[in-house]
């Protein structure tokens, strides 16, 4: 069972990262329907303000509660978070609430011994308030993909891009609802591998077919990470408790490199400097979802 001061500061953290997650899932799936499905349009809107009014309560709390890690990986904002959350409002013109950036950007860690019943009352309001925006969100996302596969309507997002984004939404959902049975949310090695693996492939696949095709280098690029990660995927199915510990290392080390062209890609994007169709804010995301995986991979075991 997890201490009062741990469901509190590991709460904090899985939001921190996962709401600002599920904020951007609900741009992206608002900026790609068309006229026709303004009402879904609407209904995406509605969850990006209601999941920025979650976060914008976590970071509210959070100063002093979040472990120096966390707060150093770069999961949480990175350097070009809000420049990119400005590029892509004046593209789409979809509003998006940058003082919560700024706030997530000036967050410190620091305060020690135990927290107070008022804040652990606070923080489980919370995760009561998250699982329910949750259901309603994988509702939506579950309500989109089917429309889409049964080629009921029409949306710039992929098929692929859909599901990704669904199976994230379920994550969090498992480990906020794991927090408040009073269960520590690291997962195994292996489900964590595993999870993720697929995760960083499919964002690789995305990125390669959201490059213009004329930057033959950078898809080519994004399509031996794709083979990368399948292999590594393949090899976390395989792995025994004895094994899984070089599995995750493989990882780790592709995971670093990855990191290293995402970031080159969120510069060159929000620069203007590579051609494609990926709005700066997804640039972002990605990498954002790469120094997670990092930082998980680098945690003691």
């Amino acid at each position: 069972m997890l201490n009062q001061r741990m469901y509190v500061t590991l709460s904090l953290e899985l939001h921190l990262f996962f709401a600002r997650i599920m904020k951007e899932h609900s741009f992206f799936l608002e900026a790609g329907f068309t006229p026709k499905n303004e009402d879904l349009a609407k209904e995406a809107d509605d969850f990006k303000k209601k999941f920025e009014g979650l976060l914008s309560n976590v970071v509210s709390i959070s100063n002093g509660m979040i472990r120096p890690a966390v707060l150093s990986s770069g999961e949480i904002v990175t350097d070009y978070t809000l420049g990119a959350e400005q590029k892509s409002h004046h593209f789409t013109g979809i509003p998006l609430n940058h003082q919560i950036t700024i706030m997530e950007s000036q967050l410190h860690s620091g305060r020690d011994g135990a927290v107070s019943p008022e804040l652990e009352s606070q923080v489980r309001r919370l995760n009561r308030e998250a699982i329910m925006l949750l259901d309603g969100l994988i509702a939506f996302k579950q309500k989109v993909l089917n429309a889409v596969l049964s080629c009921n309507i029409f949306t710039v997002n992929y098929p692929l891009l859909l599901e990704h984004i669904l199976r994230e939404a379920k994550q969090y959902r498992d480990h906020v609802e794991s927090l408040e049975q009073g269960k520590d949310i690291d997962t195994s090695l292996k489900e964590t591998t595993l999870f993720w693996n697929q995760i960083m492939l499919e964002h690789a696949l995305f990125i390669r077919g959201l490059l213009d095709p004329s930057e033959n280098k950078l898809v080519q690029t994004a399509n031996n990470f794709a083979h990368e990660y399948d292999d590594l995927l393949k090899e976390a199915r395989r792995a025994t408790d004895m094994t899984i510990a070089s599995v995750a290392n493989d990882a780790l080390k592709e995971t670093v490199k990855y990191r290293e062209f995402k970031e080159a890609g969120t510069k060159g994007i929000s620069e203007c400097k590579i051609r494609s169709i990926i709005l700066p804010l997804l640039a972002d995301h990605v990498l954002r979802e790469a120094n997670h995986y990092i930082r998980l991979l680098k945690e003691p075991v």
